[in-house]
C-alpha cells in the first residue's frame, strides 16, 4: 500500500497527517491520485489546486509521474511567509 502524507491545511481537510492506501487500478499517476483523493475526501477541488505540490519518495514531481504501491507520496499546500 502507498503511504500518503498530508501537510498543512490538507491534514485538516483529510482528518489525518498520513495514511496508507491501496491504489485503485484507475490510479497510475500522481494526477490520477490527486483526483481520486479529492473525490474520496469530497474536497471540492482543494487537492486539485495547482499550488498543491506532490512529492514522490521525497522528490517534487509533475502530475504525469507514475505512482506505485511502494511509494511515499506527500501532498503539500503552498507555504506563506514574510
Amino acid at each position: 500500500m502507498a503511504r500518503i502524507l498530508y501537510f498543512g491545511r490538507l491534514s485538516d481537510l483529510t482528518g489525518a497527517a498520513e495514511e496508507t492506501v491501496a491504489l485503485p487500478d484507475t490510479v497510475s499517476t500522481a494526477g490520477e491520485l490527486r483526483q481520486f483523493l479529492d473525490l474520496r475526501f469530497e474536497a471540492n477541488g482543494a487537492l486539485l489546486e495547482p499550488t498543491v505540490r506532490i512529492a514522490i519518495n521525497n522528490e517534487l514531481c509533475f502530475d504525469t509521474m507514475a505512482v506505485t504501491e511502494t511509494d511515499e507520496i506527500a501532498f503539500m499546500p503552498p507555504v506563506g511567509g514574510g
